[in-house]
């Protein structure tokens, strides 16, 4: 079964190819080759269909591959079929059948049942017999209970109060069996106390402080996730991830941290902080880099809205403004999630129309880094567009 469900989703993701190119143009006809723009618009165009949406890592796991070895989970299985223009994944494979070798196994298996119904209904007379035998055990288990009466009846009864008297305990014995419990229960109860106080000194014993980051020419919390690298002598780097808005709480017993804070759209800052006398609460300002937030801003500006005249003009307006921002021979990379596909290099203008094309793909768009001459100019753009599932993460 698992092998025809495999057949099933390579003949979906053909109906699903055809879809699309009835009104779309990629730039291959074969959606395995399919990749940057055109990955875009296809997600583009599976939301305004289906109501839902694919990310970039499962599209290069199912559809980069010819045949797939495993089956995607059954939600992503009725989105496709839905975009093909089908009620479900089961409509789907109910429309495809194999030769009808499916109905056929159902129809063996049908006929089976049929002939053992036959043979309990033929079977069905017979069984009031078997209730004999039955009977005729509990008579007999009821006989040897009488004999059992009557052998206890006959039995002389011996006088055992002296001997009972005899092996009466001692009234102390009790006492020190119960001393001795409650000794172990004692000891051990003592032993568990002073692990649990050795497990948890670091706990007890530390102390926890609040960093809060703002941006340091609006005065306003950072608009980036942090990363925050704490530094530890003769120990490996432990990273953090802080979301925007939110504070880092950070718990030790040590007595100085160092550490280490990133963002897409501001400067790199090393802290060094002696823990002795320093504050439980504190800000930190961190320099925004004007030319990352620039191009940032322009690459997600709303472009969407009003009459089509102010949508071209708007939009001629951004070209113009990244022309001036981004250096001729700047180089542009794409980074994607997979091992196969893992960087793609644009030129200055497709990266330009990337931008500047009105998807809701673009929300999620992030510049991991960004560098610039000393005129100014950007030389240099690592990007990525990340998928739903990260963005809610």
């Amino acid at each position: 079964m698992a092998d025809l469900d495999l057949l099933h989703f390579e003949q979906l993701k053909k109906d699903v190819q055809s879809q699309y190119l009835k009104e779309y143009t990629p730039s291959h006809d074969d959606i395995s080759k399919w990749k940057g723009i055109d990955i875009i618009y296809f997600q583009e165009d599976l939301r305004k269909k289906a109501k839902g949406n694919i990310s970039e890592k499962s599209f290069y796991t199912y559809f980069k591959t010819s045949p797939v070895t495993k089956l995607p989970r059954i939600d992503m299985l009725n989105l496709l079929s839905i975009y093909a223009g089908y009620d479900s994944w089961y409509e789907f494979k109910k429309q495809h059948l194999f030769a009808g070798e499916l109905l056929q196994e159902i129809e063996n298996l049908e006929d089976e049942d049929l002939k053992e119904l036959e043979k309990t209904v033929q079977l069905a007379p017979e069984l009031p017999k078997t209730e004999i035998p039955v009977q005729k055990t509990e008579t007999q288990a009821s006989e040897n209970s009488d004999l059992q009466k009557t052998n206890t009846d006959n039995q002389s009864v011996n006088k055992t109060t002296p001997i009972s008297k005899d092996l009466t305990p001692s009234p102390d014995f009790p006492k020190k069996n119960f001393f001795k419990k409650n000794a172990w229960a004692f000891i051990t109860s003592i032993l568990i106390t002073i692990t649990g106080l050795l497990g948890f000194k670091d706990v007890l014993f530390s102390k926890t402080y609040k960093y809060c980051f703002i941006d340091k020419d609006r005065s306003v919390n950072v608009i980036n996730t942090l990363d925050i690298m704490v530094i530890k002598e003769n120990e490996s780097p432990i990273m953090y991830k802080i979301k925007p808005g939110d504070c880092f709480l950070y718990s030790t017993k040590d007595k100085n941290l160092k550490m280490r804070i990133s963002a897409p759209f501001y400067e790199p800052l090393d802290v060094n902080r002696n823990l002795e006398n320093a504050p439980e609460e504190e800000k930190i300002e961190l320099k925004p880099d004007d030319y990352k937030m620039a191009a940032y801003y322009f690459s997600i500006k709303d472009i969407k809205g009003g009459n089509p005249e102010e949508q071209v003009a708007l939009i001629k307006q951004k070209r113009n403004q990244l022309e001036n921002l981004i250096s001729n021979n700047a180089v542009i990379y794409q980074v994607y999630d997979n091992d196969t596909y893992g960087i793609e290099r644009l030129d200055k203008q497709k990266y330009i129309t990337l931008v500047t094309t009105p998807t809701t793909s673009l929300k999620n768009l992030n510049v991991i880094e960004m560098k610039k001459d000393n005129n100014g100019k950007i030389i240099s753009i690592k990007f990525k567009i990340a998928s739903t599932d990260e963005k809610n993460k």
